[in-house]
């Protein structure tokens, strides 16, 4: 927008320019032309009348005349002789212009050319007894005069020129300003940053738009907070009641001699210890979609290093190889909000490990694609139907494998919003050789491969 306001600036003036500057430069080379025929034509007829004249002393000035007029001016005065008069000076060239002037009485004006003038102006001017005068007079200096008017009002129109961009560019700034202001506003909350809030500055209109999204940003604010309470709440009322219940069944089991009575409470305690794994998964699920935090620059390799080291330990009891692939140089960042890639690496390990039979391995690798970065988790388990990658993603949606017999539905549902809400897509594909590969797609960072 700035350089779209200078140039329409530049433009303005120039447009000014061209219809002040040009049409005065044009009125002053015309008069120029025309003083100097005048002049040149003023002195070719004063001669003609000494010529005309024919007696000695008109002669004798003649001659003194046309000397002195070619010492001081650029020009070469030359006259047909009469009976009376033969002065000292060039005859001129025969032609028609010599001819009409000195038979039919009919002055002439050649200026060697149609576009503004040639090397020379030639005047031809009838005298008496059919002889003529025609002074010849360079244009060289009128040329170097026609250089000077341009030349100065071209320099002054790239000096206003030049101004007018200096000061367009101040005049955009200051006018954009409340509008870049805006921009940075909706980029902090773009990237989870609700607290951010832009000046009321500038014109009318810009004012209103300022206050309106503060209020929207404050407002937002607000009910994310009282989500956040909510969520806190709810952790704490529900957890209670499902830990006592879970407490008073097996005190219930403990004290319970009849096998089928045993049976019983044996299934309300796995239903309780299900309930109490859902109501954390709704914990989790409602945290990422209410913890809206500004993205950061991270380092991708040391968080996958840490999440790692953390899950080889249960990995190693089933014989399972974590191995983290990929260049030790290759350290890529990625824009993310802090907590948000060990939620899903924590997820993602998890529904890997335990798909993955004994004695299989688990891949992690991070490769750099442009602006992007790609984690990739790829197990070795009996990887997923087209139609189940497609529902995988649901809430409460557990597919008929090896991650139905225990988990809530609710783990690549907390993947998918985690990573969406970072900027990042996440989808799920075929691995090499059997099983599933995870695809984590986030923005990278610009001091990325650092």
């Amino acid at each position: 927008m700035n350089r779209q306001l200078i140039q329409s600036y530049i433009l303005l003036v120039a447009v000014a320019i061209l219809l002040f500057t040009v049409p005065v430069a044009f009125t002053l080379t015309k008069q120029l032309r025309d003083d100097t025929e005048l002049s040149v034509q003023r002195e070719a007829n004063t001669m003609a009348l000494l010529l005309g004249n024919g007696d000695a002393i008109s002669c004798e000035a003649l001659t003194e005349v046309a000397k002195a007029y070619g010492d001081r001016n650029p020009g070469d005065v030359q006259v047909t002789p009469t009976d009376r008069c033969v002065p000292d000076l060039p005859r001129p060239t025969a032609d028609a212009a010599l001819t009409r002037a000195a038979q039919r009485n009919d002055p002439t004006t050649d200026w060697g050319s149609d576009f503004i003038w040639g090397k020379r102006l030639t005047i031809t001017v009838p005298a008496q007894g059919d002889a003529a005068v025609r002074i010849v007079y360079s244009t060289s200096d009128m040329t170097r005069r026609l250089w000077q008017i341009w030349g100065f009002r071209a320099g002054l129109a790239v000096l206003v020129l030049a101004a007018a961009a200096a000061i367009g560019a101040v005049v955009a700034r200051r006018i954009t300003r409340p509008l870049r202001q805006l921009n940075d506003m909706a980029t902090k909350f773009s990237d989870g940053d609700l607290t951010a809030r832009t000046p009321v500055t500038g014109p009318p209109e810009t004012q209103t738009l300022a206050r309106t999204l503060n209020a929207a940003g404050e407002r937002l604010d607000t009910l994310i907070a009282s989500q956040r309470i909510f969520v806190a709440d709810a952790s704490h009322q529900l957890r209670t009641p499902l830990t006592a219940l879970r407490l008073s069944l097996d005190n219930i089991a403990d004290g319970v001699d009849d096998e089928f009575v045993r049976e019983d409470v044996e299934q309300a305690t796995a239903e309780v210890v299900r309930m109490s794994r859902l109501v954390n998964g709704l914990l989790v699920l409602a945290r990422a979609e209410a913890k809206v935090t500004a993205a950061e620059p991270l380092s991708l390799y040391d968080i996958v290093a840490e999440r790692l080291s953390v899950w080889r330990p249960a990995a190693d009891e089933r014989g399972v190889t974590i191995a983290l692939r990929g260049s030790a140089d290759d350290r890529p960042s990625v824009l993310a909000s802090p907590g948000h890639l060990d939620q899903v690496l924590d997820n993602v390990l998890s529904n890997a490990l335990e798909v993955s039979p004994d004695g299989a391995t688990i891949t992690v690798r991070a490769v750099s694609k442009g602006d992007k970065v790609v984690l990739s988790v790829l197990d070795e388990g009996p990887g997923m139907s087209d139609a189940e990658k497609s529902r995988a993603f649901d809430r409460f949606w557990r597919g008929q494998g090896l991650t139905g017999r225990s988990g809530s539905g609710l783990g690549l549902a907390v993947v998918k919003q985690l990573v969406t809400d970072d900027g990042g897509t996440v989808t799920l594909t075929d691995a090499p050789g059997g099983g599933l590969c995870v695809a984590i797609s986030l923005r990278a960072s610009p001091r990325s491969g650092g």
